[in-house]
């Protein structure tokens, strides 16, 4: 709904899906400087990472020292006997929902002040690509156990792989197998090390 509702709106508004010459749009220089400036030319370093590393620390700091982050692994883990001690899962579970959704207002707006226009639909289909990352990053697809450094660890093998297979010269397309060699292979490890922990028990 949200997708159509977006497409729709912006044909609607701007009679396309795309947006042109934001860099005309007042305070986009500010924002620029904030959000996508260089700030180490030589390899060409983006404050993106700074912000990156920051939010990690954030999330690291959140899900290991506090007790909304024991909630989160409560509610991830097992919902019923959450509820029974007193966590509140569904309260939990949304503000998780508007985290993820003031991160993902992020990535757009460092990616929109970063380029001189941008389409609606930037970022869709690219849900699987953070699903991989974490998994890759030891979250069990089941829930209850992960962490925010190995989910940017995840995140960061992605990245470079994809960033590497196209500088190889090699056709995009084998991003996609990669990716999907790498989830595979994750689950499966996930998979074997649930299970071994489970028979430990």
């Amino acid at each position: 709904m949200l997708r159509g509702l977006n497409a729709g709106a912006t044909i609607k508004i701007t009679g396309g899906v795309s947006i042109n010459d934001i860099d005309r749009a007042p305070g986009f220089a500010f924002a620029h400087k904030l959000f996508a400036s260089i700030i180490w030319p030589q390899y060409g370093l983006s404050v993106a990472v700074l912000w990156w590393l920051g939010l990690t620390a954030v999330g690291a700091w959140l899900l290991s020292r506090t007790r909304f982050g024991n909630w989160i692994f409560a509610s991830g883990g097992d919902a019923t006997s959450a509820r029974n001690v007193g966590v509140p899962v569904s309260r939990t579970k949304i503000i998780l929902f508007v985290m993820t959704s003031v991160t993902a207002s992020a990535w757009g707006i460092m990616t929109a002040t970063s380029l001189r226009g941008m389409q609606s639909n930037e970022g869709v289909g690219r849900e699987f690509e953070f699903i991989i990352a974490a998994v890759v990053g030891g979250c069990l697809l089941t829930g209850g156990y992960g962490s925010v450094l190995g989910t940017a660890c995840g995140a960061a093998i992605i990245g470079m792989a994809q960033i590497g297979i196209i500088s190889s010269g090699w056709d995009s397309n084998w991003v996609y197998f990669f990716e999907g060699v790498v989830l595979l292979a994750a689950v499966l490890l996930n998979t074997a090390i649930r299970r071994r922990a489970e028979r430990a028990r």
